[in-house]
């Protein structure tokens, strides 16, 4: 079966279909053996079929002549960020990125998608493990005075620290966590507390939509967001767990379709939306559809390389951090070249050879990005984790298979808990799981430094980090074969980066 391998679910070889729409475990690893959701049906946009751009334009241009030009070349403006000189189009004419690029203010064009707008693609989406209620009343059994009742299952929480930072401040509410990703259910009862509904959208159409609840996955959408907020900051109220950060406030910004596809112009929407509305730090646990990797040398994924790249600087000129998943294939984002077999995957996708410093994973790849990699219960690389020197900027827990990494009682899974839509609990597992425990450490970094910059807060976040050694060999599955290789030093390596990140020092130093 052809798999969509990304950061948003993993399933783990233990019968168990983990998270809901981002992360897989590495064939490599002999981890996994399905993913979240396989590629949509074969698609050729023809003339007739409406497909989504962006138009970035020169700096020194507004956008007003380019947008006379987009409606004479058949295009129609759906939003113009005039911030960051992008404007997303919608087109029926195949050829019209290749018109509008002949403009003189237009920098790059692009399409955002190769399957059209009206092709309603469906996904294979993995179920969390939800916790049941035995595992829950076990569990609030064996939490000791202080402790939320399912806190003793967060093995990762000890791993980091957080429980002890947690005795010194939970952070401020002064300070908002975007969860660009799936949607947030904020009428969990670990959410509501905490959630700051001024700084929540709807970005999908990558034009901002504020309604009431528009943030919230629908029905049969993926609890991933959801999953990921809960991480960040659940809030310490005596009600199921706990996040890293559980004083500080977390926003919902949707970016995926219902189909669980995330496109240019949503995220775009989100990070432009978050800088305008007081976001601190934003949580990235995906990468942007439908190229896995973007190359410089294509004109398409050229144009959205520059979009998202602008969008992601904006809102740190503004003051906010932005912390992304590395990805979990295994793979060596650092190596000469890397077998991407997945692109497009909203429609035919073939096998294509690349070189990571050259096409880059957005928005994980992007500078100024914090780039995160994933450890499990017994603190090594997870199976499924990428890597690479100069790549990874921190490592946290992401969780693992329990067979590989198993964690020590009371709690009884390596994957990592966090809360579902429609109030539940369950069990995830991804590079998606380990950045949100980065995003809230930075929080308390913030909380603890209101006026502390984003280099600053990047800065403080990779000097409080646990240094970690390279693990070497590094056999996860123990066949005698190794499964990665890390390099560098204890103090900045291909696995670690800078080391796993110190709640406890964020909020002391």
């Amino acid at each position: 079966m052809s798999v969509r391998r990304n950061r948003r679910t993993v399933t783990l070889p233990l019968g168990l279909a983990v998270a809901s729409a981002l992360a897989f475990l590495p064939q490599a690893a002999s981890a996994a053996e399905t993913g979240p959701r396989t590629s949509a049906q074969s698609v050729s946009p023809a003339d007739g079929d409406t497909l989504s751009y962006v138009v970035n334009l020169r700096s020194r241009h507004g956008s007003s002549s380019v947008q006379k030009a987009i409606r004479k070349a058949g295009g129609t403006v759906v939003m113009a960020y005039d911030q960051i000189g992008v404007v997303v189009v919608h087109a029926s004419d195949p050829g019209f990125a290749r018109k509008i690029r002949k403009h003189p203010a237009v920098e790059s064009a692009g399409a955002t998608r190769t399957a059209p707008l009206s092709l309603q693609t469906t996904t294979q989406v993995g179920a969390p493990q939800v916790l049941g209620e035995a595992e829950m009343k076990a569990a609030a059994e064996a939490a000791e005075d202080g402790q939320e009742p399912l806190q003793p299952l967060q093995w990762d929480l000890p791993m980091i620290k957080a429980d002890k930072a947690h005795r010194i401040t939970p952070g401020s509410p002064e300070v908002t966590v975007g969860v660009i990703d799936t949607g947030v259910d904020d009428t969990h009862p670990d959410l509501a507390p905490n959630f700051d509904r001024a700084a929540s959208v709807n970005c999908v159409s990558g034009k901002p939509d504020t309604t009431e609840g528009a943030w919230r996955p629908g029905e049969d959408e993926s609890p991933h967001g959801t999953h990921v907020a809960g991480e960040i900051a659940a809030a310490k109220n005596g009600v199921g767990m706990v996040g890293v950060a559980p004083g500080v406030k977390v926003a919902g910004i949707k970016v995926s379709t219902p189909e669980g596809w995330f496109y240019t112009e949503a995220v775009v929407c989100g990070f432009v939306w978050a800088a305008e509305h007081g976001v601190d730090i934003t949580n990235n646990s995906y990468y942007v559809d439908p190229w896995q990797f973007n190359c410089k040398n294509d004109p398409d994924q050229r144009a959205l390389l520059e979009a998202v790249s602008r969008a992601t600087a904006y809102a740190e000129r503004k003051g906010t951090v932005n912390v992304a998943a590395a990805g979990n294939d295994n793979w060596d984002l650092a190596a000469k070249s890397i077998l991407d077999p997945g692109s497009p995957n909203d429609s035919t996708p073939v096998d294509r050879v690349i070189d990571p410093r050259k096409c880059l994973d957005l928005p994980a790849q992007l500078p100024g990005t914090v780039t995160v990699s994933s450890i499990g219960a017994k603190g090594i690389k997870s199976s499924f984790s990428n890597y690479g020197r100069g790549v990874v900027d921190v490592a946290a827990p992401g969780g693992d298979s329990t067979r590989y990494q198993a964690p020590e009682a009371p709690a009884t899974s390596g994957l990592i808990l966090g809360t579902l839509p429609g109030g539940g609990y369950g069990y995830m597992a991804g590079t998606s799981m380990a950045s949100p425990h980065v995003a809230g450490v930075a929080a308390l970094i913030k909380s603890a430094h209101p006026h502390a910059g984003p280099k600053q807060v990047k800065a403080l976040l990779a000097q409080g980090a646990d240094a970690r050694a390279c693990t070497t060999p590094y056999d996860i599955d123990g066949d005698g074969t190794a499964d990665a290789e890390c390099k560098g030093g204890k103090h900045n390596n291909s696995f670690y980066g800078r080391g796993v990140v110190n709640a406890l020092n964020a909020v002391t130093k």
